[in-house]
């Protein structure tokens, strides 16, 4: 067996550890600042290799981001045969298609990295206090590790609450929404469209995992009653919408669609 062999071995009988992902995520997070900390650091010789190693980089970079933009490519033919064209094909462009990323693709690589176009660029950041209430505990009223949420939330269908002695957040029933009125912006229409998740709360991720509602959040609704279809022709099922009102005053949500 060669010499390097053994680690890639090791792996195949015991797997990675459970951690390996994480670790390699924060280990790319930490990258950027680890690079930006060098280009400031290195002098002379060094210095003139990181930088010309870090422009090739940026080059490649920006040529895979051009080609991403490209996402359909159309040739005129020029190469017309001679002859009369039937009337019913008179108004038509004889075009070559050269595909070279889908629309969905990117849309799907936009949607991972957290970029949309939004209807509300800006929103008012939400503060704890304004966001949780404290609950006293205990014989006493000593303990005050209990939160209770003031603002609208979402929880899904199988949800079940932990038993009062280990809840530490608390969403009231009366303050949970399964449903919103989503506006489509091109078809000037409003539909009443049930929630499916939470993406993405601008206030933090703890408000997100906890299903919070605030104005700007992002939430993904169900269109497939709307018949939006992809251009593989495939039905959307779900899509994202943003809350464009403060839920907790008006007794429901109302949500632009991120078309």
């Amino acid at each position: 067996m060669p010499q390097g062999d053994y680690i890639e071995l090791h792996q195949k009988r015991h797997g990675r550890r459970p951690d390996y992902e994480e670790r390699k995520r924060k280990r790319q997070a930490r990258e950027v600042h680890k690079n930006s900390k060098q280009a400031q650091k290195l002098l002379g010789a060094k210095g003139k290799r990181f930088a010309k190693k870090r422009y090739a980089e940026k080059a490649q970079m920006k040529k895979t981001l051009k080609m991403h933009d490209e996402s359909t490519k159309r040739d005129k033919v020029e190469d017309v045969q001679e002859g009369a064209l039937p009337p019913y094909l008179l108004d038509r462009d004889q075009t070559q298609r050269a595909k070279v990323l889908s629309n969905t693709i990117k849309q799907k690589r936009k949607e991972k990295a957290g970029k949309w176009d939004v209807p509300l660029p800006k929103v008012r950041p939400v503060a704890e206090e304004e966001m949780f209430k404290v609950l006293r505990t205990g014989k006493r009223k000593t303990k005050q590790w209990k939160r209770m949420v003031t603002k609208a939330t979402f929880v899904g269908s199988g949800f079940t609450r932990k038993p009062p002695k280990y809840e530490r957040f608390i969403r009231p029933t009366g303050l949970r929404f399964t449903k919103a009125h989503v506006t489509h912006p091109e078809l000037k229409c409003t539909f009443n469209l049930d929630i499916i998740s939470v993406k993405k709360n601008p206030n933090g991720p703890m408000y997100t995992s906890l299903g919070v509602m605030t104005r700007g959040t992002i939430i993904e609704v169900n269109v497939s009653e709307l018949g939006l279809v992809t251009p593989a022709g495939k039905v959307v099922w779900g899509k994202y919408a943003q809350v464009t009102n403060n839920p907790e005053n008006d007794g429901c949500i109302n949500a632009v669609l991120l078309v």
